[in-house]
């Protein structure tokens, strides 16, 4: 076992590997390691591998290699601790750059050069620092706007299932999210683990065809790259936004798909480690880890910029009550669900509404906001579809003309609904007042005596009652739609 001096006078290499398995590279007698370490590995032919610390001891530390050990002669094996963590160089031209996990460029353009540099790992932000979140975010998309409205700072999850649209979802909020009354657009971080070559290329593709590119800082993980890169890359990307937020004052929107690929590969690695088990293999340390990456977002007391987090979750087997969906719904303040049935049905975007949430909706809504009945619409929009599917149910069992007349109409509301405010189309950019005023066209089809969370005011300015004859003829065209 031999160690040498580097050209640098603080760096050593270390020809002290005692095995190898898989991914992880075992050495003994090295001192003064520190977890989280960044390890450049190189084998006999001069070639370097990326690696990491991720167990340090008196006796042992574990080395992750990013590409591997596959090849390596451990008897010729050369392991640099480079005694920093990994470190992203920060300056405005990180828009329009494409980068993998640890901000190497994947654009074929030169690495970015700065003088400045921040630990991936980012720093604890004093709770008492933190500002409230608030400020309406209009994405376009009526069931978010008008339903699940999302504001400044704050942390909406989108909860997914295998084969729905999320990412083309993430695309369009991607490409159509905005401030009311600002001028300036979001900067964006989007940030994909575990993706197809055919995903990542739609993303940059969308972002290109929209004209938002150049506002983009994009971190791509093929799902054929090394699993512990996605473990660094939503640390990289959040680094990236902290220094759009808080040092440019811009107002940052971070969308991170997929957490699923992430948690799968921390399991990955646990498992590999010898960590102890939890639910269905995960650590037990899942939870403490997610809050580690969603804490990131938010918005600083006295700083103009903000970070807003959309982090999508794929539900395995549609299970929302799976750990990872499940630890991310107590983290963040909401969820927006995808529905398999409503996209079978060639809806889109599929929302499902009844479990969908915004948490901080009602601190983002409202005179000063969007529209002083905004929260009145929304509740009585829920109340009538939740009701609505009450009596679809019942008429599954009676069949629809055993119903009253009252109850068929909140079945020709539920149809509309989805047709018409639920599937607007992924080109469709509604303003909040459009949404607001289809809400109202949808709540004229009942009569005004069943309105009850809306005011005699409201009433008397939106409402346009809408005849039997009227209800039925557009019941009849939304079912030819």
């Amino acid at each position: 076992m031999v160690t040498t001096p580097t050209m640098s006078k603080t760096h050593l290499e270390f020809r002290m590997a005692t095995a190898a398995r898989d991914a992880l590279l075992f050495l003994r007698g090295i001192p003064e390691v520190a977890l989280g370490d960044r390890v450049i590995v190189r084998d006999p032919a001069g070639h370097k591998r990326n690696g990491q610390v991720i167990l340090t001891s008196q006796t042992i530390v574990m080395v992750q290699v990013f590409e591997g050990t596959q090849g390596l002669d451990l008897d010729s094996t050369w392991v640099r601790f480079l005694e920093e963590p990994f470190e992203l160089p920060l300056s405005p031209d990180l828009l329009g750059r494409i980068f993998n996990g640890i901000g190497t460029p994947r654009d074929g353009r030169p690495p970015l050069i700065s003088n400045l540099k921040r630990n991936v790992n980012g720093s604890p932000v004093n709770p008492t620092a933190r500002a409230y979140p608030r400020e309406f975010i209009q994405t376009g998309i009526s069931t978010i706007d008008g339903l699940n409205s999302l504001v400044r700072g704050q942390k909406l999850p989108i909860f997914s299932g295998s084969g729905l649209p999320h990412n083309r979802l993430a695309a369009q909020i991607v490409r159509q999210a905005k401030l009311i009354g600002e001028e300036s657009q979001f900067s964006i971080v989007f940030a994909a683990m575990g993706v197809s070559h055919t995903d990542a290329r739609f993303f940059q593709e969308q972002f290109e065809s929209s004209g938002v590119l150049n506002n983009v800082v994009m971190f791509i993980n093929h799902a054929d790259d090394p699993p512990m890169e996605r473990l660094v890359l939503p640390r990289t990307a959040l680094t990236a936004a902290e220094y759009l937020a808080y040092d440019l004052d811009r107002h940052v929107l971070v969308v991170l798909t997929d957490m699923t690929h992430y948690a799968e590969a921390l399991r990955e690695i646990a498992t590999a480690k010898g960590d102890v088990p939890a639910r269905k293999g995960y650590p037990g340390y899942l939870y403490s880890d997610l809050a580690e990456i969603y804490e990131r977002a938010g918005r600083i007391k006295n700083r103009h910029g903000s970070i807003t987090m959309v982090p999508v979750v794929s539900m395995p087997s549609d299970d929302i009550t799976h750990p990872i969906p499940d630890l991310t719904g107590y983290i963040t303040e909401g969820q927006i669900v995808l529905s398999r049935e409503l996209h079978n049905q060639g809806i889109y975007p599929p929302v499902n509404v009844p479990p969908s949430l915004s948490r901080l909706m009602k601190d983002g809504i409202g005179k000063d906001h969007t529209r002083a009945d905004h929260s009145r619409v929304a509740n009585q929009v829920y109340a009538i579809y939740a009701h609505a599917l009450e009596v679809r149910n019942l008429a599954s069992i009676i069949g629809a003309e055993e119903l009253s007349e009252r109850d068929r109409r909140y079945l020709t509301f539920a149809e509309i609904f989805e047709k018409k405010f639920v599937g607007q189309g992924e080109q469709r950019n509604r303003s909040i007042n459009e949404t607001l005023e289809l809400g109202w066209e949808l709540l004229s089809l009942l009569p005004a005596d069943t309105l009850t969370r809306v005011t005699e005011e409201d009433l008397a300015k939106y409402y346009r009652p809408a005849e039997v004859a009227e209800v039925a003829e557009v019941a009849e065209v939304a079912e030819v739609a």
